[in-house]
């Protein structure tokens, strides 16, 4: 009989390095953006091989497949050996589509935009989006 390895799913964020601190993965969880199986979780809630984990983070919501649960933090070549990204290609776009467009360039010393530069501003920025 084979044990079923468990982990926090705050450490587990940790340690596959989706979030950079574990204290800033137990937030996200506490925000309600690490959803399993469709079902928002709490820091504390124990994850194990095979569960489906999607992290939101705005505009994007990945999707990883849970290969192996560990606990230690380990290397950035090495976290393929415990998740998969199923992230969806659509998803992926959405984060280039919004490095692409978006921004605004304005000469140094001009000062704030005038109400009307503003207006123009903001219709460049909705054609983007």
């Amino acid at each position: 009989m084979t044990e079923v390895k468990q982990v926090r799913i705050d450490k587990f964020l940790w340690a596959v390095r989706i979030y950079k601190t574990r204290s800033i993965a137990a937030d996200e969880c506490k925000k309600g953006r690490v959803i399993i199986n469709d079902v928002s979780v709490k820091p504390s809630r124990y994850v194990t091989s095979g569960e489906i984990v999607t992290v939101r983070k705005p505009p994007v919501h990945y999707k990883y497949k849970i290969i192996d649960a560990i606990e230690n933090r380990i290397s950035a070549k090495l976290v393929s050996q415990f998740i998969d990204d199923i992230t969806p290609d659509e998803e992926k776009h959405k984060l280039t589509a919004n490095l692409q467009g978006g921004t605004f360039f304005r000469d140094k010393g001009t000062g704030r935009p005038t109400k009307k530069e503003r207006r123009v501003i903001d219709r460049f920025k909705e054609m983007t989006i």
